[in-house]
């Protein structure tokens, strides 16, 4: 942990400042084990693996801990050699390198840390937040970068000040906590007066829960991590090249996307057929392991971003609910 993270961190219970007892330092004088102690309520939190620890890891999105020390390296642009990543990511902010400049920026619900990795080359400070010990695979990925700054906690009690950030995107993970309005709202705290916010959220339309996904998911969701993982590895090599030809099909391949739970990018010729394969393993994990999948209206999270002090919320117009908005 490096000591200009500490200048962010409050205790998350009752949000006073916190002091630092650092037992073991690397040789740039990073934090590498030690506890970060509530000059408040007293409460103390460890330091392991150079990675404050606010939460103990197993908890709901334990699933997502699972899979991202298992894929660690999947979605990293730097190691996979595409740029799919970095295009997101500067796709669903809409933000610049130029507004990136100086600023520090949280990546809430980080995982493995594909985005993280994206932003590494910018002159930014990125913060990413997990709940799970997926920040141990971030570590893993990003240890090494300076400018990368990696936190375990709760989206619901963020262990940072009052605007800390001059800008945050939570992507693809709204959705899979118990309490998405709330997660929503728990965003803006941490931003400050006119810094920057974006969020992208599985989006609930009519059919939406007639989605083969979410009536398979009551079973899947219930099976243990390792046979739900060798279930989808077991039968991959039937479903991978029947979804290569249907999903391909114009028409019939959006209604087959409906019927098949299986996650084949296809529309991705960045990826070759291997790469394409393994994600194809990891997002179905994704797609049906987690404890909650709950998609969002588009009028519900704008209400809660404006009710928190975000303005000029604005679609953009990305897969999924995409919103972007100024605190």
């Amino acid at each position: 942990m490096d000591a200009k993270l500490l200048d962010l961190l409050v205790c998350p219970g009752c949000r006073a400042e916190l002091a630092c007892d650092a037992a073991v330092t690397d040789v740039d004088g990073g934090i590498v084990t030690g506890a970060l102690k509530c000059t408040g309520c007293g409460a103390s939190y460890p330091i392991e693996r150079g990675i404050p620890r606010f939460v103990p890891s197993e908890n709901y999105a334990s699933s997502f801990g699972y899979q991202w020390n298992r894929f660690k390296q999947e979605q990293i642009d730097s190691t996979n050699g595409t740029r799919q990543s970095e295009n997101r990511v500067f796709s669903e902010t809409g933000w610049t390198r130029e507004w990136l400049r100086g600023k520090w920026v949280l990546d809430a619900g980080c995982g493995a840390g594909r985005f993280l990795d994206a932003l590494t080359d910018t002159e930014a400070q990125v913060v990413g937040v997990d709940i799970t010990n997926a920040v141990d695979a971030a570590q893993s990925n990003l240890g090494g970068k300076r400018n990368v700054h990696l936190v375990q906690a709760s989206i619901y009690e963020l262990p940072f000040r009052d605007g800390a950030f001059d800008g945050c995107y939570c992507i693809g993970v709204i959705q899979h906590t118990p309490d998405p309005d709330r997660t929503v709202r728990s965003l803006p705290r941490v931003v400050k007066e006119g810094g920057r916010l974006a969020v992208t959220i599985y989006e609930r339309r009519r059919f939406t829960p007639l989605n083969m996904k979410y009536l398979v998911r009551p079973l899947t969701r219930r099976m243990s991590r390792t046979a739900l993982l060798s279930t989808i590895r077991a039968t991959m090599p039937v479903f991978f090249p029947l979804t290569e030809l249907l999903f391909r099909i114009p028409v019939l391949g959006r209604a087959a996307r409906f019927v098949i739970p299986v996650a084949n990018y296809v529309e991705k010729p960045d990826l070759n057929v291997r790469q394409r394969y393994q994600w194809a393993v990891l997002d179905t994990f994704d797609m049906l392991a987690p404890a909650y999948d709950q998609p969002q209206r588009e009028d519900d999270v704008r209400r809660a971003l404006e009710s928190s002090g975000v303005r000029q919320v604005t679609r953009l117009p990305n897969p999924g609910l995409n919103l972007v908005g100024v605190k």
